[in-house]
Parts: structure tokens; C-alpha cells; sequence
């Protein structure tokens, strides 16, 4: 059975060199790269692939939310996180999304495709070094009853929170998520309550320590 693919990473680079090696594969084809989450949303709707290779921090639409939307629209859709984010908390936010694999881009191609074939055949898959990050996570969650993942943000918070980060003005976050500018206002305010957060120095550094958006 072919895997049908569809490449997520704002490094032209690292696409260009992971589309040539998947391409040498005879059970793999890969139908299309994107650069930002957003337009790898429009692209799974229209290509309706097998499965995603998804980096996390991304400008736009981060790898977490763009996980969330094409699953909550394809639910039988794979998504394999390849990044460089090894922190527990970001590794369990992209779980949690929905993601079926995690992996860093300092793995082998090999374990790569092992992973695809995992979750092709219904299985989850991390590498060693992100499963041990998950197991760690596990044991903080049933030895202390405080422990807990997610920051109580609704996923337009999260959308509305990485293009404040990113610079984009009220206007311009309106337009990019089809608001009017009073929305966005009003989702300023309660990303800042929720946080505790009272400037946009704040929230950047925030969403950047989170994955949502790069330095």
C-alpha cells in the first residue's frame, strides 16, 4: 500500500531534503508540501493525504493547532510530529491534539518510516527520546496531584495568541482569521486573564516557550 504524504515545515531546506528522501521510497508519494499551518489545512482538504508530517513551530498556524483543526474536520487522518521540541509539555499539547506520532528531526530516516508504518497500521509511535520524555510526564501525573497539561485556552486563544506574538496588528489578525477587530480584542483580554499576562512582551515570550511560535 502506498502512503500518501503531505510535508508541513517553514525550512524550505528541510522539506526539499525530506520530500527527496521519501521520494526514493516505492511505498510513499508525496503529494505536496506547505509552509505554515494554515495553508497545510487548505492542502489536506484538497489532497486528502494519509498522512502529515507536521513540524510544531511554524509562523501563522503553528504544528499544535493545525494538528487540532485537520483532525477535528479528517478524524482518520495521521499526523506525525517531526520537531525540535523535546519539552513535556509541548510533546503532550501535540498529543493531545492528536497527533498518532512524535519524533525529533535528529532521528534516523529509518525510524522515520518505521513510525509511518506504525501509524498506518493503527499504532502510535515516539521516538526513544520523546518516549521517554511522555513515560516522565506519566509518573508526574500520577505522583502529584497538581501536575497537569494545558493552560486553559480555547484554540482561537491559541490562534489569536501566536499572531499577537508574531507582531500582527488587531486589523490584521481579523482579517487573517475572518474577525471583526472588537473579537479580537475581546480575545486579547481573556488570553491575558487567563495567563496572568498584561503585555505583549509577556505573551510572546510565553507563546515562543510554548511552541507556538519560533524566536
Amino acid at each position: 500500500m502506498t502512503i500518501k504524504i503531505l510535508l508541513v515545515d517553514d525550512h524550505e531546506i528541510m522539506r526539499e531534503g525530506m520530500c527527496a528522501l521519501l521520494r526514493k521510497r516505492p511505498d510513499v508519494e508525496v503529494l505536496g508540501q506547505a509552509a505554515d499551518g494554515r495553508v497545510a489545512i487548505d492542502m489536506v482538504r484538497q489532497l486528502k493525504p494519509d498522512v502529515v508530517i507536521m513540524d510544531i513551530g511554524m509562523p501563522n498556524l503553528n504544528g499544535i493547532e493545525a494538528t487540532r483543526q485537520m483532525l477535528s474536520e479528517n478524524p482518520h487522518l495521521k499526523v506525525m510530529a517531526l520537531s525540535t521540541h523535546s519539552d513535556g509539555s509541548i510533546v503532550a499539547k501535540m498529543i493531545k491534539a492528536g497527533a498518532t506520532g512524535y519524533m525529533l528531526k535528529e532521528s534516523a530516516f529509518a525510524e522515520l518510516m518505521d513510525g509511518l508504518n506504525a501509524m498506518m497500521a493503527g499504532k502510535t509511535y515516539l521516538c526513544s527520546k520523546i518516549a521517554k520524555v511522555v513515560f516522565a510526564d506519566y509518573i508526574n501525573m500520577i505522583t502529584n496531584p497538581n501536575w497537569q497539561v494545558g493552560d486553559g485556552l480555547t484554540g482561537r486563544e491559541r490562534e489569536v495568541l501566536q499572531l499577537v506574538a508574531e507582531g500582527h496588528t488587531t486589523k490584521e489578525i481579523a482579517s487573517i482569521l475572518d474577525l471583526s477587530p472588537k473579537t479580537v480584542d475581546s480575545h486579547r483580554e481573556h488570553i491575558m486573564e487567563k495567563l496572568g499576562i498584561r503585555n505583549v512582551a509577556g505573551l510572546t515570550k510565553y507563546a515562543m516557550r510554548e511552541g507556538l511560535t519560533g524566536p
